[in-house]
């Protein structure tokens, strides 16, 4: 069943964020992940939201997106992600087969 990453965050520090960002894409495709949305200034249409960025990620079930974020590829580039943002990474399941 697929299952969704969702990241909403805050950038801090620009230069290690770009940093991540520009090695971001290769890590997805051994583990079938397919970026979905990413918006620096996306809509609010209900509630306060505070953070700055919004990231959505498809795989193909979360046992893949396990592997991907515990993937050695990822969590070399994550470090960069990791200092220069705050907020949360959220693992969601989809709905039907």
């Amino acid at each position: 069943m697929t299952a969704y990453v969702l990241a909403q965050f805050s950038i801090h520090d620009r230069q290690r964020y770009d940093r991540y960002a520009a090695a971001f894409f290769p890590t997805l495709p051994p583990f079938g992940g397919r970026l979905l949305a990413a918006d620096e200034s996306p809509a609010v249409l209900e509630g306060a939201w505070g953070l700055q960025k919004a990231v959505l990620i498809a795989f193909p079930d979360a046992g893949q997106a396990t592997a991907w974020m515990h993937s050695d590829a990822y969590r070399a580039i994550s470090v960069d992600r990791e200092a220069a943002t705050e907020g949360a990474v959220l693992l969601l399941q989809g709905f039907g087969s």
